[in-house]
């Protein structure tokens, strides 16, 4: 039994953030938001392929390119708390925070990056 426990702990200690993004232009307002199960290495992807001008997002790759690296800001705005129980549905519980700040920040159309039909990181 404490070996269960202790291979919990290692496990908890060593899972990465689980989380939402926010890619922000700071001249437009434009903003696109994302989830992830190891958020900081997401964001590293995203600001990876944007300086490569490789990203998937057309909208979001037009502005970087137009307005600089310097217009835009990224930041981790929610994470999932760990849990004891092993069986807690951490991608669910991503995917419900996702939807929630997608609206809050409204970040369809013009003021946004984001589809409606996006899915988290992976």
């Amino acid at each position: 039994m404490s070996n269960k426990r202790e291979q919990l702990r290692q496990y908890k200690e060593t899972m990465p953030p689980i989380g939402i993004y926010v890619i922000r232009n700071l001249v437009n307002k434009r903003v696109f938001v994302g989830g992830s199960v190891n958020v900081q290495g997401t964001l590293n992807r995203e600001r990876f392929e944007l300086d490569l001008k490789s990203h998937r997002n057309a909208k979001l790759l037009q502005d970087w390119i137009e307005y600089g690296p310097e217009n835009f800001s990224f930041e981790v705005i929610d994470t999932v708390k760990k849990r004891e129980d092993p069986a807690f549905d951490y991608k669910g519980e991503l995917a419900a925070l996702l939807e929630m700040w997608r609206e809050e920040l409204n970040c369809y159309g013009e003021n946004g990056y984001n589809t409606r039909d996006a899915r988290p990181s992976r």
